[in-house]
Parts: C-alpha cells; structure tokens; sequence
C-alpha cells in the first residue's frame, strides 16, 4: 500500500495503542542499521514474563519507579547478564531506599519509543498510581524501516508535533501511523500525569564511538529533542547521554571499550553499573524543585571513600591485595598482612599509610564486591597504590567464593553461570591487574605492581619460587603496561634461602625429614599454615618491598624512613 506523508494538527489528540501482538512468532533476531542485533535472544514471549507484571513490585502504598526503556536498560529476554549484557535498570535500586520505593525495570531489548508505547505501554500506564514516578529514555532503536515486516519500530526523527507517516504495518498487519519522536515523549507524559504519577526524560545511554574530530563519545540527536520536549512540557530532564559520556570521555580507549561488550551500544556491567550511577547522580544534582520528593527517597549516591590524612599536602599510599596484606593484624602471636607493618619502613610525618587490602580477595572478587571503587574513589594525583594478588586467584570460578580468574594475561572473558545462579563475565588474572593499574594513571596516580608472598613450600631443600606462573604473568603485564614493578616474591625468597635452604641427601626419606625440618625452622616467619605470615614474616615482606623501591629507584622510596 502507497504510504502517505501527511500533516496533522496532533494537538489534544490521543494516540490509540494497538494490542499486544504475538510476539511468539516474531522472526529470529536480526541487525538493524547499525549492525547491532538489538533483540531478546530467545523468544519475546518468555521476556514478558520475566518482566514484573507493571506495579507487582508495589510494597503497601509506597510509590513505584517505573523505567522505560530498551536493551540499554533491560538487556536480554531474563535481563539475568546470560549473554555477558547488562542494562543500567539492574542496578538502578541501589540508589534508592527499597523501604520508601521500589525500583520497576520495564525496559525490554528491541523496543523502540514507538513500540513500546503501542505494545507495552499500556499495561505499565494502567500500574500506575498517584504519587509514582517513571523514567522514559529509549529512542536507540527508533530508525529504520517504518512498516518492515520484522520490526516495524521505526519512528520521524525530531520533535514537531504535526508530522506523521501512514501505512500499511506488515508486523501487525493493519493500517498505522507513526508519529516524531517528540510526539511520543509527549503522549508519555500527558498519560503519566493523567494518572498523578510524575515523568522524567532522560537522555540516552552513550555508544562507543569517539567522534574523530573531537576525540569525545558520540552525543546522541535524542538528548535535544528530549530536553526541548522537557522544557516545552515542564518535565524534569537528566542528560545521561552527556552525563555517562563525560565520563566516558575521560577514560583511556581501552577502559572505554570495555564498559560495551559484544557491539557499541549494549553494556557490560561495568558500563551498566556507569549508566545507572550516573542517572542517579543526574537526579540527585538537579536542580529541578519537581524532583524533591523523589531525591528524599534517593540512598547511596555519593562514592564511598577513605578518609585519609591529606595534611600539608601529604601524598597517600594505598595497599590493596588478600590477606597477606591485610590480616588480623592484632595479637603478636597471630597472622599478619605486611602492609600493617608499613610503618617500620615509612616515615609517616610525609606519607600517610591506607591499608585496603582484604583478606580471602582475588582481583575478580576485590573488584566485584566494589573494595577496589573505594579505593578509586579516594585516589587523588601523587597517590601511589600497590597492588598485590594472586594467593586466592586460580581457584574454582563458580562456587561459593566467586573468586577465581582465568589464567593468563590476555584480554579473554568468558561468561560463567555461578553456583548460585548468577551470571558474571570473568576475566584473566592479567586482565584485572591492567584494569587496576589503568584507573590508577587515570587519577593521577602511581601505581606499583608486587609479586606475591612467598610459601613454606621448600621443594628440592630450597623455597618455592612461583615465577613460572605468576611471576611470568606479572612480567607479561609489566612489559605490556610499564607499570613499576617490585617482585616481593623473590626478594623475600632469596632472604629465607639464605637463612633455610640445604642441600638435601639422596636417601628419599632422609630428604623428606630434612624438608620437614627446614620448614619447621622457617614456620617462625609465618603463621598456621603454608601461605600466612606471622608478625616477624610481615615484617620481613615490608622490608623486601622497601627494598624492591630502592632498587627501581621509586619515587614512592622517598617516602622511605632512612
């Protein structure tokens, strides 16, 4: 059927949803324009009924958040990360206070501003209550095709009320009309406050695209025309195009791409985690008296930090790692983490000592349970951090713990499903040492790279030397970043042969009875076990880090006590 372009004075007139379709016999997912496949992967059946049922999630006559959306902010038919994807709506209730307000992620990968007013807006509209509140931010799929069998999403770029496209819709097979982009946000808003809720727009998610003349993350069209309908309207508006690009922007190329995974729209959870944080932060900076009530419920927006003694313009040392950096610390007779000892080889009247390390962390876990964002967060230029990883790292990836890695240094990931029924995308051991080493430069900041503590392990009568597989992957990741580098390991290995290692006799048993008694003599520099140091063990890796700074000729070594 010939299409027709017509113009309509849309003023006053309502926009009639069509019903739900069959969503079942949708074709397989396919690219759009962008080559992006921007579709739940299974069937869209199964992704509403995934979705909350709008408003299920209600608690007593508290009010709901509702978030519109597409895959930027619901990705995936369970929207579980399964494919390694995330959406900012995951993580967007951790910035509210779940006892005043419940968050309602209603976003769905595919949807357009236009289909997912026809197709998922009304039941959402009739969920909605006096006092709630809803985010619209969702155009990344409304180009294209108006009336292609497969999608018919598209919608007319720009805001002017009184343009619209007619046609015949081979998806729904039935006449329709399509209708700008502005023409949608309004029909939202008009319906949201028929209903006593309150609307915000807010801008698109960033693309990973530089725009080559710039350097700076492609801004997206939508945010001008969401930000005049806002202001024509009166709705509170959050820029997260500009917000999250920003940040973006200030990122090395590396980081940045990291924060997408599979294309240049879809997030990992670094980028989702991004995105979500800065559309809270847009709501809890505004300015806009309409948010106030929305902003007393808000929970968690300023980064966590250390409060460290930065007087006379004393520099601060940051000591991450697992328990051989930090441990009990406390009774003489118990394990100790050397950083506790930083004292006796620091002059704190001219660097002041933040001891961030966890015991039982591996990189993937002390980044995922957010240790390493604290220690991010607090970073300021002429800070140093060392990082120091590896005793808990290649262990079991799925179970309880979360916390091994795989091996190596290359840039590989791989999606796992843990025991417990989550979905992480977990990276290589090098991968996490770069990805620290890498925030830290972006601060400002020094980093410096240790080499584990050594074992009570004394195979052949002499220690244990790891350099085969964590020495070999520290050196692979110093050669590739330059970071600075002191190999703890071996300093503190070559000071325990010297007082321990012998020659062992031939006689089988006779070895085995000398190794035990080299170990035995050696226990008094560690603590319970093979890997634990005691105080006086502690002390001595303190002592081998000093002396790893002052044969590099660190700037950190300054700092030293003479």
């Amino acid at each position: 059927m010939k299409r027709l372009l017509t113009a309509l004075a849309l003023t006053g007139m309502a926009l009639t949803p069509v019903l739900a379709q069959d969503f079942d016999n949708l074709p397989d997912p396919i690219e759009d324009v962008n080559k992006v496949v921007d579709n739940t992967p299974d069937s869209i059946a199964l992704a509403l009924t995934s979705r909350p049922a709008p408003g299920s999630t209600r608690k007593g006559q508290n009010p709901v958040l509702f978030l519109i959306g597409n895959s930027t902010m619901r990705n995936g038919t369970k929207g579980n990360g399964s494919n390694g994807q995330w959406g900012w709506g995951y993580y967007a209730n951790k910035y509210f206070d779940e006892k005043q307000i419940t968050v309602e992620n209603q976003g769905l990968g595919g949807m357009s501003t236009r289909t997912f007013y026809t197709d998922l807006w009304p039941a959402v509209r009739q969920a909605l209550k006096p006092g709630d509140w809803v985010i619209v931010s969702i155009g990344h799929n409304d180009n294209g095709e108006f009336f292609d069998q497969k999608r018919a999403r598209a919608v007319i770029p720009g805001v002017n009320p009184d343009t619209c496209y007619i046609g015949f819709n081979q998806r729904t097979q039935r006449q329709d009309t399509v209708y700008s982009y502005g023409t949608y946000l309004r029909h939202y808003i008009s319906e949201i406050r028929a209903k006593g809720a309150n609307p915000i727009l807010m801008s698109l998610t960033p693309r990973d695209a530089r725009d080559e003349k710039t350097g700076k993350i492609v801004r997206k069209p939508q945010t001008e025309w969401a930000a005049y309908v806002a202001a024509i309207e009166g709705v509170p508006f959050v820029d997260l195009n500009e917000l999250s690009g920003s940040v973006l922007d200030s990122y090395s190329s590396w980081k940045q791409h990291y924060h997408f995974l599979g294309d240049k729209i879809h997030t990992s959870k670094f980028g989702a985690e991004l995105n979500a944080y800065c559309a809270a932060k847009g709501i809890w900076e505004s300015h806009n008296p309409q948010l106030k009530p929305l902003k007393e419920k808000m929970a968690n927006v300023e980064c966590p930090v250390y409060q460290a003694d930065r007087t006379g313009g004393k520099p601060v040392v940051f000591f991450t790692g697992d328990s051989t950096v930090k441990n009990a610390d406390k009774e003489d007779d118990g394990m100790w983490g050397w950083a506790s000892q930083a004292q006796t080889i620091f002059d704190e009247s001219k660097i002041t000592l933040v001891n961030a390390a966890r015991a039982g962390r591996s990189t993937r876990s002390f980044v995922r349970e957010g240790l390493w964002d604290k220690v991010y967060n607090s970073l300021q230029p002429g800070d140093f951090v060392t990082i120091q990883f590896g005793h808990n790292d290649i262990c079991p990836i799925t179970d309880q713990k979360a916390r091994g890695v795989i091996p190596g240094t290359k840039d590989t990931l791989h999606v796992f499903h843990l025991d417990n029924g989550i979905y992480e995308v977990v990276y290589s051991f090098g991968w996490y040492l770069k990805k620290m080493i890498d925030d830290v430069r972006e601060k400002g900041a020094t980093p410096i790279l240790v080499s584990l503590t050594p074992r009570n392990e004394w195979p052949g009568g002499k220690i244990e030397r790891r350099d085969g597989s964590y020495g070999k992957w520290y050196r692979e990741v110093v050669q590739e970043t330059g970071v600075e580098f002191v190999d703890m390991h071996n300093i503190s290995a070559d000071f325990l042969d010297r007082k321990f290692a012998s020659k062992l006799p031939d006689d089988k048993e006779k070895a085995k009875e000398k190794v035990a008694a080299i170990k035995e003599k050696a226990g008094k520099y560690f603590k319970k076990d093979h890997t634990h140091a005691s105080k006086l063990g502690a002390q001595m890796n303190a002592q081998s880090f000093a002396k790893g700074l002052r044969q590099n000729g660190s700037e950190l070594a300054k700092y030293l006590k003479k």
